[in-house]
């Protein structure tokens, strides 16, 4: 028997490519987007195995609804994906409050909902996976980008949580780590509405850099993040918590790394007191 999926964000780019290849590979799955008429190509594709659901992360009663509908169609929930998200490109001091907490529900309280709501579901039968997909920024930070690098951490540090409250359940937990793929995240980037000119000076460069991902040759193909995370789905015995997905996340990890190890070594010094 296939695994039975749950996966959000799945109109288009990496939510979309996992789908296609969970279904490609015979598993079962109910995939959401705020619109099910994004999701007819995949249906359509495989109707014994795709079942389209309308969610709005944001909403109590439509995850409630897509987590019901899941369990009740595919008879439990093996594997959720935690995947839906939409990009805000804003300096801390461009963003505002109502702009902050939109991106907050999307990325941390819409994936912390879902999971409350199917973990009962997971410990009564036994086992599950849960798995956010976070970011190369939830471990380390890019200008422009401060409210989803402040909900991707949030996410890690929940999800960390979790992993230690869920593993005597035989729940895994896995925190996905991408860094550079070829979707069109960049330019659905939403900017902020309010614009300080004087921080062109530091993310300009990057907002032209995220606009051009689609088109940049040296970022990765959604399948094999796709078939990357199909093995993980796949994989027995205890796996990391956090795994970086794509070569350049480990280019961009390692160099986080070093930082914080040098960061950490200055601060000592720094107060570290004198010999009495």
């Amino acid at each position: 028997m296939g695994r039975r999926w749950l996966i959000t964000g799945c109109s288009s780019g990496l939510g979309r490519a996992l789908a296609t290849a969970a279904a490609r590979a015979g598993d079962q799955l109910a995939v959401t987007a705020r619109k099910t008429a994004d999701l007819a190509e995949l249906s359509a594709a495989w109707p014994d195995r795709v079942i389209p659901v309308p969610l709005e992360l944001r909403d109590t009663a439509s995850c409630e609804e897509a987590v019901r509908i899941a369990a009740d169609r595919l008879g439990g929930i093996d594997v959720l994906v935690n995947n839906a998200g939409v990009g805000l490109f804003g300096a801390v001091e461009e963003v505002s409050d109502h702009e902050l907490r939109d991106q907050l529900e999307t990325f941390l309280v819409g994936p912390w909902r879902l999971t409350r709501l199917v973990l009962p579901l997971m410990r009564a039968q036994g086992h599950g996976h849960i798995i956010n997909v976070s970011s190369v920024v939830g471990r380390m930070a890019y200008p422009g980008l401060g409210a989803y690098v402040a909900a991707k951490h949030a996410l890690e540090g929940m999800s960390q949580a979790l992993a230690i409250e869920a593993a005597p359940h035989n729940i895994r937990v896995t925190v996905l780590e991408p860094g550079m793929f070829a979707t069109r995240y960049g330019t659905s980037l939403v900017q902020a509405r309010h614009r300080v000119a004087e921080y062109d000076v530091t993310n300009r460069e990057m907002l032209d850099g995220m606009r051009g991902l689609a088109e940049n040759p040296e970022t990765g193909h959604p399948d094999d993040y796709a078939a990357t995370v199909l093995a993980i789905a796949a994989a027995e015995g205890p796996t990391p918590l956090r795994i970086p997905v794509g070569d350049d996340a480990y280019g961009h990890l390692d160099a986080a790394e070093q930082a914080y190890r040098e960061e950490y070594a200055a601060a000592r010094r720094l107060v570290r007191r004198p010999p009495h």
